[in-house]
C-alpha cells in the first residue's frame, strides 16, 4: 500500500526532477486514455522549467486542431466547457450544501419517528420534549391523521360502488 504523498516544494532538485518525470509520464497515460475509452479530444500542454518549449500531447497537430476547434465556438460555447478552481470549488459548494439540507431532512423526518415512538413507549417522555419539537411533532401527525382519513374515504367509496 502506497503511503500519502506530502504537498510540498522539493528541494533536492534530482528528485524533483524524477517525480516530474514520473507524473508527466502518468499525465500522458490518462490523457491517451480520455482519448481511447471516451472518444473525446484531449490534449495536455506542459510548461516547464526543465524545456525551454512547451511539451503537447498527443502531438503538436492534433493539440493545434483541438484548440481551433475551441477558438471556433462562441464565447458563451466556450465559457460553457471551462471550468476554474473557483468555479469548480462553487459548483461543489453549492451540490455539498444542497446534500446537506436533504440529510438534515432525513435526519429529522428519522428523528421524528423515533420521538413518537418513544412517546408511545412512554408517556411522560412528551414531558421531555420542547415546544418547537412538539409543534412540529403535531403538525406531523395532523399530516398523517389527514392521509389515514384520505385514505379511509377512498377505501369506503369502493366499498360502496
Amino acid at each position: 500500500m502506497r503511503t500519502k504523498v506530502k504537498l510540498a516544494f522539493m528541494v533536492n532538485d534530482s528528485a524533483r526532477k524524477i517525480t516530474y518525470n514520473k507524473r508527466k509520464k502518468s499525465l500522458k497515460k490518462m490523457v491517451d486514455e480520455l482519448i481511447t475509452l471516451c472518444g473525446i479530444d484531449v490534449c495536455a500542454i506542459l510548461y516547464s522549467g526543465y524545456h525551454s518549449e512547451p511539451e503537447v500531447w498527443p502531438s503538436p497537430l492534433e493539440v493545434q486542431r483541438i484548440i481551433t476547434k475551441f477558438k471556433s465556438y462562441s464565447e458563451v460555447g466556450q465559457g460553457r466547457k471551462k471550468l476554474n478552481q473557483e468555479s469548480y470549488l462553487m459548483e461543489r459548494i453549492v451540490k455539498s450544501k444542497e446534500k446537506l439540507v436533504k440529510v438534515e431532512k432525513t435526519n429529522w423526518e428519522m428523528e421524528k419517528s423515533l420521538i413518537l415512538f418513544e412517546c408511545l413507549r412512554q408517556e411522560n417522555f412528551i414531558n421531555t420534549l420542547n415546544t418547537n419539537v412538539l409543534n412540529d411533532l403535531a403538525c406531523e401527525i395532523n399530516e398523517k391523521l389527514k392521509e389515514i382519513t384520505l385514505k379511509m374515504n377512498q377505501l369506503d367509496t369502493n366499498e360502496s360502488t
